[in-house]
């Protein structure tokens, strides 16, 4: 750490100067606060330890510079007379903490302590918050589709009440984000948002992660844990996938969701809790309320308003606009819109393929192709082999039967192309040995020859 050390005392000054390097800190010591407030204009430091009665400026009157200069450095008053006006100042301009004259080297090496434990702790919910963020990805919607618009409306409009939504529509289109979109939107914004996949869950486990569960409720239950409704208090709770819930888990579900009461599995008592649920399926819940495997009661409980999400190929006009916005998620490079950033024959495949994983397969393929391109635009080349195969076999089904020595051609001619005539890289991007390819080639010509 850097440490800025202001008091008008020599003895002081030589003691700060000598010995808190020793303690592993770089410092900066100054004999009046003119000269504090001159340091701080031109380096930055982590921690400033100012007196408060000094000549020139005060220690107060440096502190509120410090404030507008460096509003992430830690500040800790230094004062021979504490009292409540210096407490209240302390108040004011959120000061760390303070020490009191005459003071010893040890305390100045357990205050310099507490301020870098605090520092690395910011650092670290920093850093976990940066990665839940990557991980979470944007929560900002993206398309120009008229049935795009249609959603982000009824968002706005449902987000705004406490009804429990269902949100519906495929695999891969983006439901949980349009949860999440529906808590943002709501007075709960800045409680906590819990999302569960009912799918991801062992039948009997389910109930303990929803609810809780007491030490010694069951085996392997050594210690008391709480469930994701409790977690959620407050906030918003995301069942994705509520169609696999079995039965009868659907009735305890319906239970809370009508008296907003749990119970830890283990435990007598119940407990109140404030939570707005939304749900998301890609089933037909009719289909399974008729099939029996679906409580009706339930079905209508969770379906208070229902938003639909449209799957990828019935808005295919919003592929470009949806690849730039991946594309700038691991590519801080790509600034650009969608034409600068894709050459034009990368977007005629993108939006010739019929994405059966949605807006998640598309994800993966700009994730794919960011990686492999050095440099954009982003080519044909760049995306997944198996993309390419598919558009392939697409092509070929287009054209009626072939045989499989065509089709082996076929995908040879296409990969030279793509190479430029690169023998070797055409061979790479095969599967295949240069000697392989050679022989194939030489042998299509003897075939032509014959």
């Amino acid at each position: 750490m850097r440490i800025l050390f202001a008091d008008d005392e020599e003895n002081l000054q030589e003691l700060v100067r000598s010995e808190v390097p020793r303690m592993g800190y770089a410092v900066t010591v100054c004999p009046d606060g003119l000269t504090a407030v001159a340091a701080l204009e031109k380096e930055d430091f982590d921690c400033m330890i100012v007196d408060l009665q000094m000549p020139g400026l005060n220690g107060l009157q440096v502190i509120e510079k410090a404030a507008q200069l460096r509003p992430d450095m830690d500040t800790v008053i230094m004062t021979g007379n504490p009292s409540q006006e210096t407490a209240i100042a302390a108040v004011q301009y959120q000061v760390f903490d303070y020490l009191t004259k005459p003071c010893r080297l040890a305390d100045i090496a357990g205050l310099l302590g507490r301020v870098r434990e605090r520092r690395q702790s910011r650092r670290q919910v920093a850093a976990l918050e940066h990665r839940v963020r990557r991980a979470e990805g944007e929560t900002r919607l993206v398309g120009e589709h008229p049935s795009m618009h249609e959603t982000m409306r009824l968002i706005e409009r449902v987000g705004a009440s406490e009804s429990t939504v269902l949100v519906r529509g495929e695999t891969g289109c983006g439901k949980e984000l349009v949860a999440r979109a529906l808590h943002e939107n709501s007075g709960r914004a800045d409680q906590p948002f819990v999302a569960i996949n009912c799918g991801a869950l062992p039948e009997n486990l389910i109930e303990s992660e929803l609810f809780g569960h007491c030490r010694g409720a069951f085996t392997g239950a050594d210690a008391a844990r709480t469930g994701l409704f409790e977690m959620a208090d407050g906030g918003t709770l995301f069942l994705d996938e509520i169609g696999e819930l079995p039965l009868s888990m659907q009735a305890k579900l319906l239970r809370v969701l009508e008296t907003g009461d749990i119970r830890r599995v283990g435990d007598n008592d119940t407990k109140h809790i404030d939570v707005r649920v939304v749900c998301a399926t890609h089933r037909d819940l009719e289909q399974m309320v008729h099939e029996g495997q679906f409580r009706e009661d339930l079905m209508f409980r969770i379906n208070t308003f229902e938003v639909r999400v449209p799957a990828l190929r019935q808005r295919a006009s919003d592929i470009p606009v949806l690849a730039a916005h991946l594309l700038r998620r691991f590519r801080p490079d790509a600034k650009g819109s969608a034409e600068e950033s894709f050459a034009p024959e990368t977007l005629r495949v993108l939006g010739e393929h019929v994405w059966p994983g949605n807006v998640r397969e598309l994800a993966n393929v700009i994730e794919h192709a960011a990686i492999l391109c050095d440099q954009l635009p982003i080519l044909p080349e760049h995306l997944p082999r198996h993309f390419s195969n598919r558009q392939l076999r697409k092509e070929l089904r287009a054209n009626g039967p072939i045989s499989l020595r065509d089709l082996e051609m076929h995908a040879i001619d296409e990969a030279l192309e793509r190479h430029d005539g690169n023998k070797p890289a055409a061979a790479a991007e095969l599967g295949i040995s240069l000697k392989t390819l050679y022989n194939k080639l030489n042998a299509a010509v003897e075939n032509k020859a014959g």
